[in-house]
Formats: structure tokens, sequence, C-alpha cells
């Protein structure tokens, strides 16, 4: 089955066309900029020209809300449950269904499916997706971690298997998806079973334009000093947050540039990115009881050599070490390990497009359920 994959981010469009029968090779992938939420067809046939054979789309989605567990076709009452949680996830979920919108009008005959990024978290233990508030909000209104990034996360924790030459079901891994939005995950015998990012993918690690993890007690205070609208708080917490409040930047590339001409400010905020992510591995680890493999993927985790580094650096109580020779390698998967460290630590490139187009394949190859009787 060739699967197209469209992943539509708040200022760009990552295509690929993967065969998902014959060992998941991506045969061609491209990259875009596009205006958020403003993807057509004219500009999606342009992205695929040369693609041929399609069998079925599937769409990257952010956030299937507290309704879809698992990815799912898409149909006329997908379409508006989506659009209806769009302020789940306001930097995204309009550009995903843009997509969806102009893969339908290009390809009416193909069949799509909506896979969820959160699908992955869904069957975390309640220990680690219950938040501790009104059962009201949690009933009524889904107040729930439901964490994201989930297709990074699959391919990273199930390649990382592979590199190791182990069975996925016998290793805890923690892998590390580190761009412009960041999040951690602990995985479990190939099972989230705790990740960072939460009801929103506000919280967690430190990001390039988001705040990460805040005392929801200083909003408050913003709030009752400043009289700070909605709009105003989600505007500073995902655009105005994170590298960018810090150091007036989100590229870690230039951070690093300015640290090495002793600027102030990147060193900060390279010191705040940091002790956040250092501390929630050693948080991921601990959800597991344990650690046999550390995963670097993401733009910053394959590429960013100083940050992991930085992060490793103080886990050595985890039994991760690098080498630093090894750290520097270019290539698209590598062992740094340094040759005495207990826990290997991987550089992993990132391939949400084989991991969304094995859900293609799993959704509609599935046989249809029978009735009860």
């Amino acid at each position: 089955m060739r699967v197209l994959v469209l992943n539509a981010g708040s200022s760009s469009l990552k295509v690929s066309l993967v065969d998902a029968d014959e060992g998941d090779r991506v045969l061609a992938d491209r990259e875009f900029e596009v205006a958020e939420g403003h993807l057509d067809a004219a500009q999606l046939a342009n992205a695929v020209r040369g693609m041929e054979g399609i069998e079925a789309v599937g769409h990257r989605i952010v956030h299937g809300g507290p309704r879809y567990r698992a990815s799912v076709r898409i149909d006329g009452e997908v379409m508006r449950y989506l659009v209806s949680i769009t302020d789940l996830a306001p930097l995204h979920l309009p550009s995903a269904l843009a997509g969806v919108s102009a893969a339908r009008e290009l390809l009416p005959r193909i069949p799509a499916v909506a896979c969820l990024d959160t699908a992955f978290h869904s069957r975390m233990p309640e220990a680690a997706s219950t938040y501790a508030v009104p059962a009201e909000w949690r009933s009524r209104f889904g107040i729930k971690r439901y964490g994201f990034h989930g297709f990074s996360h699959a391919y990273a924790s199930r390649r990382a298997a592979e590199m190791l030459g182990r069975s996925q079901h016998e290793l805890r891994v923690v892998t590390c998806h580190l761009g412009a939005g960041a999040s951690l995950a602990a995985v479990r015998g190939g099972r989230s079973v705790d990740t960072t990012m939460g009801f929103t993918p506000l919280e967690g690690l430190v990001m390039a334009t988001r705040s990460g993890t805040i005392d929801p007690g200083a909003l408050l205070y913003l709030q009752r000093h400043t009289g700070a609208s909605e709009p105003e708080l989600t505007e500073a917490l995902d655009r105005q947050g994170g590298l960018v409040a810090l150091a007036g930047t989100g590229d870690m590339r230039e951070i690093l540039q300015r640290i090495a001409g002793g600027d102030d400010a990147a060193e900060l905020a390279f010191d705040v990115y940091i002790h956040r992510l250092r501390a929630l591995i050693a948080s991921m680890a601990a959800a597991m009881n344990g650690l046999d493999a550390l995963v670097f993927t993401g733009g910053v985790g394959e590429n960013a050599a100083p940050v992991r580094a930085a992060a490793v650096a103080g886990l050595r109580f985890l039994g991760v070490e690098i080498g630093p020779t090894l750290n520097g390698s270019l290539g698209p998967d590598n062992d740094i390990s340094a040759p005495d460290a207990r826990v290997p630590t991987l550089v992993i490139k990132a391939h949400e497009d084989i991991e969304v187009a094995r859900e293609v394949r799993r959704v509609l190859t599935a046989p249809p359920a029978t009735a009860a009787t």
C-alpha cells in the first residue's frame, strides 16, 4: 500500500510517499512553507507532483481529544469533531484540518485516515495520565494528560530496539523528541507509560516558543493584576515563551553561536533548557524503574551535539555516558555511547511518516467489526 503522508505544522507542510508494505520505504519526501491554516488543493497538488500510485492518505493530527483514542478513517463526523476541539491545539489543528480538506478535494476517491499523535499515549497508566483536579473537570471536560509526538516516540523506540538487536518488549527507553516542539516519553515494552506534554502541547520541556511547565498560580496572578485575557495568555505561552522569551530566538543553532561569543542571555536560555531536559529524562526513567536506552531524535536532538552532551553529563548516575567523538558523528542513526557506558545513547532520525503509514495500513486493512449476537 502506497500511503501519502501529510504532516501539516503551524507554518510548514511535510509530504511523504511511503510504501507501507515493503520495509516501510520512504519513496519521496518534501517540505514546504505554508501560511497557517491556508493550505489548499492547488498548493497540495504542487507538493505531491510526481508522487504516483497513491492508494491512501494519512494525516498526522496532533490531538484526538477525549473521543478518539486510536487512529480513525476520516468521514464527516470525524471532521466535525476535530473542528470542535481546535482550541486544544491552536497552533496545529487548523493547519492539519486545512490539509484534510485540500486532500479530499484533490483526491476525492482515496481513503484517508486521521492518525492521532495522542493515540500512542492513550494507554498510559491512570497514575500518569490523571491530574489531581476536581472530578467535574475530568469527567465533563476531559482534563487529563494526553501527550503528543506519539508517532516520533513510537518510531524512535522501535528503531532503538532494531539498532540494539533486542526485542522491543524487553526494553525501557526514554525517547527525547527535541525540535521546535519538544517532549519526552517513557516507553516500556513498546508502550508509552509516561510523557512530558499534557492536556495540551504546552506542558513539559522548554521549547522554541512554548514556555513548558509553569505554575498555574502565576497565570492566575497575572490575570488578577494585569487583566490579561485568555487569548493574550495563550499567545504569550504558545508563541512568546520558551527560548524566544529568554534569548530572543527559538533557533538552538543561533543560541549556541551566541554562547560562543559570550552572550549571557543565550547562555541562560541554554542552561534553563538543559536543566528541565535533564530533570525530566530522570523522571521518565523513574516511571519505568530504570533505563535500558536513551534516544535523541527531532531537529535539535539529531543535530545539536552540545545539547546531547550537556544533558547526558548530568545523567551519569543512570548509567548513560557518551563518547565526545561519537557525539559529533554525522549520519541518520548512530550509537554515541562511551565504550564503558552501561546504558546506550542513540541518535535516531525522526520518521513520523513511516509510523503514520503503518497506522494507515492497520486501519484500512483491519477486518470489519461484527455486531454482537
